[in-house]
């Protein structure tokens, strides 16, 4: 079994399916959606995917959040961290995670029409037998490590929905991360927002551009840091 799908989870926020990393997960002004927990879901036996159980986390403690979003000179940015307490998880639970080591330097040579993946749940999909996310294929659209239109994100072109915000954008590692054992070889190179679409497009007549903003993950070292 793949160790890429163990590193995304479904999380249910009141009426929504989604990924725990966007800020908009989390709160949503201009929608009106403001929950305050969220439901993850997690895999409970290693020999049985099948085997899934709901944890809660609150969003709220003494009515101030406890997620940490961003900011940079480019403004807001659309990813949100939440702390897990480890001693409160399934002691069980089958699952991989991301770190440092998986991050790109923002000074690597990643070319345009790189391919990549999207790990998500697009429209709620899912396998619900096994409890997995799928994966969508893109390509880097614009030039890694410059922000485009001066913002922390640059852009992927590939085709996703609703349901797919947060989700980890990756590329096959290039053999430097082969000395882990946790089979997780992938770069993790950003985190995936929303769609970008042209203010000038004619919804009648254009289609969709069929662009997406990802977030350079190095956002997370800042989210996370003690």
């Amino acid at each position: 079994m793949h160790s890429l799908l163990l590193a995304a989870t479904r999380v249910h926020t009141f009426s929504q399916d989604a990924m725990v990393t966007s800020r908009h997960v989390l709160i949503d002004e201009p929608s009106g959606h403001y929950p305050d927990r969220i439901d993850i879901e997690l895999h409970i036996d290693p020999a049985n995917l099948g085997a899934s159980t709901w944890f809660s986390v609150p969003l709220y403690v003494d009515r101030r959040a406890v997620w940490r979003q961003g900011c940079d000179a480019g403004g807001a940015i659309d990813v949100a961290a939440v702390e897990l307490q480890e001693s409160a998880l399934p002691d069980t639970m089958a699952y991989r995670t991301f770190t440092p080591a998986h991050l790109a330097d923002l000074d690597e040579a990643v070319e345009i029409g790189s391919p990549l993946l999207v790990v998500g749940y697009p429209l709620g999909f899912h396998d619900s037998l096994h409890h997995l996310p799928v994966v969508r294929h893109a390509v880097v659209a614009s030039s890694f490590g410059l922000r485009f239109q001066g913002k922390g994100q640059f852009l992927t072109d590939a085709r996703t929905h609703r349901g797919t915000s947060g989700a980890p954008v990756v590329m096959a590692d290039s053999g430097r991360l082969n000395t882990h054992d946790d089979g997780l070889h992938w770069t993790l190179l950003g985190v995936h927002s929303t769609r970008y679409d042209s203010g000038a497009r004619d919804t009648e007549h254009d289609e969709a551009l069929g662009l997406n903003c990802a977030w350079y993950a190095d956002i997370l070292m800042k989210l996370t840091e003690r």
